[in-house]
């Protein structure tokens, strides 16, 4: 159940356990030092997979829930309510990074933007392997984690090689399982846009506002957006902002009026219109009703 009466546990990277600023780390869930394994909410500010090899219960990301199972894998963005609600103990590995691990190497500053299960508010975050993939994937989990215990002056490269590796493969079954664009080289625009809607959406709130940025027209963008995420750009503009306001009625102790001042809506009325018309209750019935649960 969330519980707005503080601001949620914000976990940063620890950056220096390996001497030199790695950025990458992997270890096993159920005996990772500082790992949050109960039911606290909280958020992370780095990406994360999880690869569960047991364990039943849900787990929780922005209020999604799924199921824990053997071979499913959680993927984790930057700023994601993630809460346990585990009903067995849970067992498997956890690879987690900041996104200047692969920025600095492959000199791609959207390169995360292109695989579909980070920073995606459309679809699951969440997959389900069969054992035979499931088991591959963990051969390259085992690889990281052989070098990490075996740290040489080439291991940096060795690392982003495994989990370049990696990031390719999951996004293959993913886009496979989840009938998406498993393309990671498409069009560049469609790419720099979701990365320009995560860091604006605060301020941003028109179609043409992000169209401006990528220098092209809003109908183009528009067209972009139908054709690699199947709908309009002004629906996930309006998604991302409900999506925070959400996160803010539940796990924060902010009021209505502030969160709208917050998200730059124009008044308190303008966002419970916005919010109504989206979810069918203003923001305070939202709030009441999931607390009630």
């Amino acid at each position: 159940m969330p519980r707005p009466t503080q601001n949620i546990p914000h976990y940063h990277f620890l950056r220096n356990k390996y001497g030199p600023e790695l950025l990458l780390d992997v270890g096993r869930v159920e005996t990772l030092e500082n790992f949050v394994l109960d039911s606290t909410p909280h958020t992370l500010a780095f990406y994360d997979i999880m690869f569960i090899e047991e364990g039943s219960g849900t787990f929780c990301l922005d209020n999604a829930a799924h199921d824990l199972q053997p071979g499913k894998i959680i993927f984790t963005s930057p700023g994601q309510v993630r809460q346990w609600q585990a009903s067995s103990p849970v067992k498997g590995y956890t690879l987690f990074f900041e996104e200047d691990f692969t920025a600095t190497f492959f000199n791609d500053p959207l390169f995360l933007h292109r695989f579909q299960f980070f920073n995606n508010q459309t679809l699951s975050g969440a997959l389900h392997t069969p054992p035979v993939e499931f088991q591959k994937l963990i051969q390259t989990v085992e690889a990281i984690e052989w070098e990490f215990r075996h740290l040489q002056n080439d291991s940096p490269h060795m690392l982003r090689a495994l989990l370049y590796q990696m990031l390719v493969h999951l996004n293959r079954l993913y886009a496979q399982q989840h009938q998406t664009e498993a393309d990671t080289e498409g069009n560049h625009a469609i790419y720099s846009f979701r990365k320009l809607l995560e860091a604006h959406f605060w301020q941003k709130h028109q179609v043409q506002d992000y169209a401006d940025l990528l220098h092209i027209t809003p109908a183009h963008l528009n067209n972009l957006t139908q054709r690699y995420f199947g709908t309009s750009a002004s629906a996930l503009i309006k998604g991302r902002l409900l999506l925070e306001a959400k996160r803010q009625l539940l796990y924060t102790p902010k009021t209505v009026s502030e969160v709208a001042y917050e998200l730059h809506f124009s008044d308190t009325a303008n966002f419970n219109r916005f919010f109504r018309s989206a979810c069918g209750v203003t923001p305070k019935a939202f709030r009441a009703q999931e607390l009630a649960k």
